[in-house]
């Protein structure tokens, strides 16, 4: 059974998300940590599509190995530390997510564990 989403129609007013996701019983969980733009290889984007991208690209990596896929997140928190990235970001975000709609939350930092982080991600994922 896949996760159920609630919606009352906050999140509709707002953005790409669902205001509530439910877990059926006996799902498997995966807990990704705070993941920033941080490329393998290679030197750190400077700009926020590029490490939105590359901080997506590993969220998705991630699920891909718990035998997951975006349709089974259900909770991302976005940080950011600059709100004029908002706009960038959720286009990326929207381009990785499709219809996937996870319960979300996007919070504004004044700066993260490296002060060149532009953002991280952190998600929930759940599978029956």
């Amino acid at each position: 059974m896949p996760n159920k989403i609630h919606d009352i129609g906050v999140a509709k007013k707002i953005g790409l998300y669902s205001d509530a996701t439910e877990v059926p019983a006996n799902s498997r969980w995966l807990f990704t940590s705070g993941t920033p733009g941080l490329p393998l290889d290679g030197p750190l984007p400077s700009d926020i599509v590029g490490q939105a991208e590359i901080a997506w690209t590993h969220i998705v990596t991630m699920l891909g190995h718990a035998g997951m896929g975006v349709h089974d997140l259900v909770k991302v928190t976005h940080y950011l530390t600059r709100a004029s990235d908002i706009a960038a970001y959720v286009k990326v975000r929207a381009r990785f997510l499709g219809d996937a709609r996870p319960a979300a939350m996007l919070l504004i930092v004044p700066e993260l564990v490296r002060p060149e982080f532009l953002l991280e991600i952190e998600a929930y994922a759940a599978k029956s």
